[in-house]
């Protein structure tokens, strides 16, 4: 590969500091660059930890977003092949030989090389013996908190996701198909579509939540998402419940549908009955539908 402009992160989220680095990076492909995204596929404090990290989006969700930020190629380098290269070696095999790097992106923290050695002031050292442009993109700050991936982890886990939904610029979610449930749902007349937790991602607080639902046909609905185990009819495993109180059409079984949360309503609780149940659902969705209608307003 010749002449590529290249983001350099691991990009968990795509959040709006990655976003300083990869839009830039994106936009010289109108100046006769390749565009790229060098990132890894697998969290590199997960693989030398030897513990799963919870990430902001799936492997796909990612994918599909560097291509609609323009990026041209994305490569998912395997951590395990290079981290026991030093940072020198690193910079000359991987972004010098494989990429053939003229402009390099990355943000104010970028760590690189073998315990993480180099950093960003001996990148510049190392761009400038190769004539290399490099762009340090600035910590990006929503009043005084600095927008990070652990951040927003932590936002979403407290329930916060409109918060998270800011510092991300977009809104948290996944795409997965819908599954066979007990179908509890269309007897209290709130009939639901389930989908099962990601497996790698962020588990939100467990309650109910304002989602936005966008279906295969590219339809969008008000969602009202409940996250958890569903104490009530005696659940045992977390997974995503949501009723479109707006959906008129016919059963999306196998079908695959996109849900982002909006915004917390309540937290998870077990009700006496499936009458008090019935009754909360349908205050939560007034409350949905309100937040979705606010949204979809100042989005349009």
């Amino acid at each position: 590969m010749n002449n590529t402009a290249v983001a350099l992160g691991f990009f968990d989220g795509l959040h709006r500091g990655h976003l300083s680095v990869i839009e830039p990076a994106a936009q010289q492909s109108k100046n006769g660059l390749t565009s790229v995204c060098l990132t890894f596929g697998k969290s590199p404090k997960a693989v030398i930890s030897g513990m799963d990290t919870p990430m902001l989006m799936t492997h796909g969700d990612k994918i599909k977003a560097l291509e609609g930020l323009g990026i041209d190629k994305t490569f998912f380098i395997d951590f395990q092949s290079v981290k026991e290269l030093g940072a020198q070696e690193f910079f000359d095999r991987v972004i010098c030989e494989t990429l053939s790097a003229k402009k390099l992106y990355c943000g104010f923290n970028y760590r690189f090389g073998k315990n993480a050695s180099g950093d960003v002031e001996l990148l510049e050292k190392l761009c400038k013996e190769k004539g290399i442009e490099l762009f340090v993109a600035p910590p990006f700050k929503i009043g005084s908190e600095v927008v990070c991936s652990s951040l927003i982890k932590q936002k979403i886990a407290d329930g916060r996701v409109s918060e998270a939904n800011l510092m991300l610029g977009s809104l948290f979610g996944f795409s997965a198909p819908v599954l066979h449930g007990k179908r509890l749902g269309r007897e209290l007349g709130t009939p639901t579509i389930n989908q099962a937790v990601q497996k790698g991602m962020i588990l939100p607080k467990f309650g109910v939540y304002a989602s936005v639902v966008t279906l295969e046909s590219g339809e969008r609905f008000c969602g009202v998402t409940n996250v958890g185990i569903k104490p009530t009819v005696g659940g045992e495993k977390p997974l995503y419940e949501t009723w479109m109180p707006k959906y008129r059409g016919s059963e999306i079984y196998g079908q695959t549908a996109d849900i982002r949360l909006l915004d917390f309503i309540r937290a998870e609780k077990r009700f006496d009955s499936l009458n008090d149940l019935k009754r909360e659902i349908f205050l939560n969705s007034k409350v949905a539908l309100s937040i979705y209608e606010n949204h979809e307003k100042h989005n349009a």
